[in-house]
């Protein structure tokens, strides 16, 4: 249980690191996806692909 716990804990840090350092780095060409559940949920559990499906979603949107 502990090991699934500690998985979980890792997978969303790593999340909020990837959206944070998105966010430090795309500033410049106000390309900007909120930290919230929903964006962590995705991210954490699609990995990349779920971070290129945020954006792409942000650029179809905007």
């Amino acid at each position: 249980m502990m090991k699934i716990l500690k998985l979980f804990v890792k997978k969303v840090v790593l999340a909020f690191v990837l959206l944070y350092g998105l966010n430090m780095i795309t500033t410049s060409i106000n390309v900007f996806i909120p930290i919230n559940y929903i964006t962590l949920f995705i991210v954490s559990f699609l990995g990349v692909p779920g971070l290129l499906a945020l954006i792409s979603l942000f650029f179809l949107i905007n």
